[in-house]
């Protein structure tokens, strides 16, 4: 059995990489390894057989904290005996790491200007980045989506043979169980949902880069008797203000509901009628997946990792980029009004049976161990 050091800047319940972070860790506890985690944050009720530690970064910027992480990281690496080190942040001195965000150089060289990438904050995040991915470099790479593989290749000339694609990790308490008519009714219910009454719901932290203005909207360019039987719920963590005052702005804020992080995700995806996921970018998207084994129709766009599985079950509607807001105000008075919903749905749930979607954990633990075997002495 190994000792293992799993890294991650900040813990919250309700992040995905932060869900897949825990999962992996349970796996790997599971397997009767001893497991460490070294954070600055930890939100949320502890998890039982983890040896958590907080670790007190320097620095008023990010950038600036992360780095600081890193290196007192690397101080108590170096004090203690692990076997191996695990990482969900990009960061050096990393046996493994878990690839759930896309290529930060990439996305610089393509959305931002010359003068974004002169400032200190660009060098000291491509640093990061280059830690892990420099060509030479030894650590082992585990990709969830293989779209980002190519532009990881492109700018640090990675080696191909250190990557290595994840399937999908959806947690089967997302299926949709046998009385899910019954937990529909009862949360519509709850919430003053009539039987005429449509309720979108977008879910995940980071609301600029999942879309929420596109869904916004969206929203308010629907007919207006179809947009006063309409609800906009949006479940996760972040900054709601700028959003807030955008809803009020186009005359909605009566139609969009902040819930913040919650636990219960499952059961509003049962209640509600149809996904919204516009992002800007998304590595993967697991909440697409979510939605599909739950019943729930899904709205996305082509840039989210795993927007192929809705058109491969026929499961929603894929818009295809450069996003335009005209064709996606289209496509959701569509997908409200049309009568195709009742074969999404069907389409979705039958994308459940599917085994491979839900094997991440153990993958991820698999090939951990096998990079431990192979650097561990006998």
């Amino acid at each position: 059995m190994m000792k293992i050091a799993f890294c991650l800047f900040r813990y919250f319940p309700y992040g995905g990489l932060q869900r897949d972070f825990i999962r992996i860790a349970r796996t790997c506890r599971q397997r009767g390894h001893e497991v460490h985690v070294y954070t600055m944050r930890w939100e949320g009720e502890t998890e039982p057989g983890l040896h958590i530690h907080l670790v007190s970064a320097d620095g008023w910027q990010n950038h600036v904290r992360n780095r600081s992480f890193a290196e007192k990281v690397k101080q108590s690496l170096d004090a203690e005996a692990f076997d191996l080190v695990v990482g969900f942040n990009k960061m050096p001195y990393l046996d493994v790491y878990y690839a759930a965000d896309v290529c930060y150089q990439a996305r610089a060289y393509q959305h931002r200007s010359v003068f974004y990438r002169m400032l200190p904050r660009f060098r000291e995040l491509v640093a990061l980045e280059e830690a892990i991915f420099a060509q030479g470099n030894k650590t082992v790479i585990l990709l969830i989506s293989k779209l980002q593989q190519k532009e990881f290749i492109h700018y640090y000339r990675t080696e191909e043979q250190r990557f290595h694609i994840l399937p999908p990790g959806i947690a089967r308490d997302r299926v949709a169980p046998g009385n899910a008519g019954e937990i529909r009714e009862s949360m519509r219910k709850k919430h003053g949902f009539s039987q005429d009454d449509l309720l979108l719901l977008m879910v995940g932290s980071g609301f600029k880069t999942k879309g929420l203005d596109r869904a916004i909207r969206g929203l308010a360019f629907l007919p207006s008797v179809l947009r006063n039987h309409t609800q906009l719920y949006v479940i996760g963590q972040d900054n709601d203000v700028p959003f807030r005052k955008l809803a009020a702005q186009l005359n909605v804020a009566d139609r969009v509901k902040f819930l913040g992080g919650r636990p219960d995700v499952s059961d509003f995806m049962l209640a509600a009628d149809l996904l919204l996921h516009p992002a800007y970018h998304e590595n993967t998207g697991t909440v697409l997946l979510e939605a599909m084994v739950s019943g729930l129709p899904v709205l996305t766009v082509d840039n989210c990792g795993y927007a192929h599985y809705v058109n491969d079950a026929r499961a929603g509607i894929v818009l295809a980029s450069p996003f335009q807001q005209t064709e996606f105000n289209a496509a959701l008075q569509k997908m409200l009004l049309s009568p195709e919903r009742i074969e999404w749905q069907r389409n979705g749930l039958a994308f459940a049976s599917n085994p491979e979607i839900y094997s991440m954990p153990e993958m991820t633990a698999d090939l951990i161990e096998h990079v431990g075997r192979n650097r561990v002495p006998a």
